[in-house]
């Protein structure tokens, strides 16, 4: 058993820390900024509260933190009360944030700096994953802290992989958030053709997904799809903020993603419908927009 700290109990957060406690049976003191959610929290797993980002992680072994973007994760870490202030000497900051290589890389050498490690861990699988502790994590650091924190992180995890040094674990979300945008829209595409078509879309993609169509959105969004029901699931603007990181990266990097742009667009026409908070399935609404 570890002493474990983490930090932002959003719809992901809140059921990964419970899983530290209840699946990992670690010690568990809990921050968020909303301090009803915290409280929340403790009352359901029996963990600790803490006022403040810096008292949650003063003697844990392991300091979490899934947060919204790369200035609350500053704000939380390195900010006044910051994680990395009540950090003791070899403990390791796990992040599960969904940020940038560039926050990942500044915040492994200020970790390093105040004689701590740190691990970019952001992950993939959703609500659904992190409340049923089957996420997928895509880490960046070093291969010894890594070995440290990977059964920790299990609790919440059903495949955890060091993907490099210091940003790589957020390189290969970007990879994860690339690939996703391009089959959702050519699956709500194809849903869309099927209907136009005449077609029993339940029958169609009992037989296509069979074969090289398939695939994990087909087989777990093609029905709300086409049922048109899309207040679920990871929302639009999360995508958003995912494929922003995405774009500019590329911009970076020289990587040319055609696809990706245009649906990054595509899911600006679904937010102008009044669907910021759909699933990332939604891309279909946008096609049957009368």
């Amino acid at each position: 058993m570890a002493k474990v700290a983490f930090i932002g109990l959003g719809v992901m957060g809140f059921p990964m820390a419970g899983h530290l406690k209840e699946k990992g049976g670690h010690e568990v003191t809990v921050y968020n900024r909303t301090a009803a959610k915290a409280k929340a929290w403790a009352k359901k797993y029996g963990g600790k509260t803490a006022a403040t980002p810096a008292e949650a992680a003063r003697d844990a072994d392991f300091v979490f933190t899934c947060v919204g973007n790369d200035d609350d994760l500053r704000s939380v870490t390195t900010g006044p009360d910051g994680a990395l202030s009540g950090m003791k000497g070899g403990a390791v900051l796990i992040d599960n944030t969904t940020a940038s290589a560039e926050v990942a890389r500044e915040l492994y050498e200020a970790a390093k700096a105040k004689g701590v490690e740190f691990i970019d861990a952001p992950v993939s699988g959703g609500q659904a994953g992190a409340e049923n502790g089957v996420l997928t994590v895509m880490c960046g650091g070093d291969e010894a802290v890594f070995e440290k924190a990977k059964p920790v992180i299990s609790a919440y995890a059903r495949m955890v992989g060091l993907m490099g040094p210091a940003g790589a674990g957020q390189l290969t979300k970007m990879i994860n958030q690339i690939c996703i945008a391009g089959l959702v829209q050519g699956l709500a595409e194809g849903i869309h053709f099927g209907k136009r078509a005449g077609l029993d879309i339940e029958k169609v993609v009992e037989v296509i997904s069979k074969g090289a169509a398939g695939s994990w959105q087909m087989e777990n969004r093609h029905k709300t799809m086409n049922e048109g029901k899309y207040d679920f699931g990871f929302a639009v603007d999360w995508m958003r903020k995912d494929l922003g990181i995405v774009l500019a990266e590329a911009r970076s990097n020289g990587a040319k993603l055609p696809v990706t742009a245009l649906v990054d667009q595509f899911y600006g026409d679904v937010q102008a419908l009044g669907g910021n908070r759909w699933d990332t399935s939604s891309l279909l609404a946008r096609l049957e927009k009368k």
